[in-house]
């Protein structure tokens, strides 16, 4: 079979296959591309061809951040791909880019923003060349399949390596990071947060205490969050390197956002977030620096910040029978730190629900929740109950015992149907922190009930 005839007989065959699973209610975000990729094992990299991409991977905040570059993108007249349903691995990228093209496998965007696996990028960068590489940040998270967080970091690298002409867009405030800069002609972009941000426990730097070049611990002039911050090296003299971009002040937070003010270069502007919590403006700070680093109008990314909606899943609100219910993504110590911060920091009276299972997709060892901080909310006078759900409930609500719970109302619920029969019965605003298939699953009931589309629906 000639190239042509491959490369649109792999077309067809995933547009056919994600119409058909779609048809039958199913996302269609990853089996189409693994057929795709049967056919033609080049595909990716044809229906890639001649776009202007940004990657965005890293441990947390890759949906969002991702979320926030493609509406700019898109509310500024750009016709932009991105996997919005989250299938970040090569199948479900392949899917997306392979579903997106002619049937001669032309791209029909010129513009692409792609979430991507810290372990897939490897495999993914090399084919779809993209002109953006943005880490996020490097915390432990599903240690079963990663491993160590010098493991995940390794795979990043790998990927970078493969892509020697991408700009590099660098957290400037995570150690780990930092380094994926060293000895690679990349050009190198840094964004960071330089004030610090709130109280630092010391048991939150574990995950990179220690100088990943002489091994010597860690000083810090300021702390942002977990190890984040302004790290230096007593010994061997490694340390934050200065900001290209960077926040230089936070004036406000609220549920509605946070207003910031953020430096490019020499220049300074005032920016909305319209996301809460500092995790977000993190989030946004990296989206800035990925979006400039294109070749971007930078008015056209405030502009977006200012009115960017929830990723799926993630601070996303619903209105359940009139009472709202916010959603939060949890799935390792650093990201479940900062959402329980922002929870206990609402100052009003809530529920609390907390969803845990152990599925592939979750990492099967849930031991994390043991190093996250569920101190802070149950020492938090404004949760007044709790439900507990998932694979993994008992495991959940013994971590909550231990953390304080105390004598408050706190109840095992087995089935989606029975926990949204019981929020819609709350007198109280309530948050939902689940892990990922958690998520997925209850996002899905939510959604139908609700109105709101499913994830591969953006």
């Amino acid at each position: 079979m000639s190239n042509v005839l491959r490369t649109a007989a792999a077309v067809g065959a995933c547009k056919a296959a994600r119409g058909l699973l779609r048809l039958m209610h199913r996302g269609g975000t990853t089996t189409p591309g693994k057929l795709a990729m049967k056919v033609d094992s080049n595909i990716l990299e044809t229906v890639s061809a001649g776009m202007d991409i940004i990657v965005v991977t890293g441990t947390n905040g890759k949906t969002t951040t991702s979320n926030m570059i493609e509406h700019a993108l898109t509310a500024s007249g750009h016709d932009t791909l991105a996997n919005k349903s989250g299938a970040n691995l090569l199948p479900g990228v392949t899917a997306e880019f392979t579903a997106n093209a002619t049937a001669s496998g032309r791209p029909k965007s010129h513009y692409a923003v792609i979430e991507c696996d810290e372990s897939a990028l490897k495999q993914v960068v090399p084919k779809i060349h993209p002109k953006v590489i943005l880490v996020t940040n490097l915390f432990r998270d599903q240690l079963d399949r990663y491993g160590e967080v010098m493991h995940t970091r390794d795979e990043i690298r790998k990927g970078i390596d493969a892509c020697p002409d991408a700009i590099l867009c660098l957290n400037a405030d995570d150690s780990l990071v930092v380094s994926l800069a060293d000895h690679v002609p990349n050009r190198v972009v840094y964004y960071g947060i330089d004030i610090p941000v709130g109280d630092q426990k010391e048991a939150e730097i574990s995950d990179a205490r220690y100088c990943i070049r002489c091994g010597a611990e860690y000083e810090y002039t300021y702390h942002t969050y977990a190890h984040l911050g302004g790290f230096h090296c007593p010994k061997c003299g490694y340390s934050r390197p200065e900001t290209d971009v960077a926040v230089t002040g936070i004036s406000r937070t609220a549920m509605s956002g946070s207003d910031v003010q953020m430096r490019i270069g020499k220049d300074s502007y005032s920016v909305h977030v319209g996301l809460p919590a500092i995790y977000n403006v993190y989030n946004a700070a990296g989206a800035v620096a990925a979006y400039t680093a294109a070749g971007f109008d930078r008015q056209e990314i405030f502009s977006a910040l200012s009115d960017v909606h929830s990723s799926f899943g993630r601070m996303e609100t619903f209105d359940l029978d009139g009472t709202r219910v916010q959603m939060i993504l949890v799935k390792n110590p650093a990201g479940c730190n900062q959402a329980l911060a922002y929870v206990a920091g609402t100052g009003e009276d809530y529920t609390a629900v907390f969803c845990l299972n152990d599925r592939t997709a979750d990492g099967h060892d849930i031991s994390w929740i043991w190093d996250a901080d569920f101190e802070s909310v149950c020492a938090d006078p404004h949760m007044i109950s709790v439900l507990v759900t998932g694979d993994r409930a008992e495991d959940m609500l013994l971590r909550l015992k231990y953390a304080g719970l105390g004598k408050r109302s706190a109840e095992i619920v087995r089935t989606n149907s029975d926990l949204i029969g019981k929020m819609k019965q709350s007198s109280l605003p309530v948050f939902v922190l689940p892990n990922y298939t958690a998520m997925l699953s209850l996002r899905a009931d939510l959604g139908a009930i609700t109105g709101k589309g499913a994830c591969w629906e953006g």
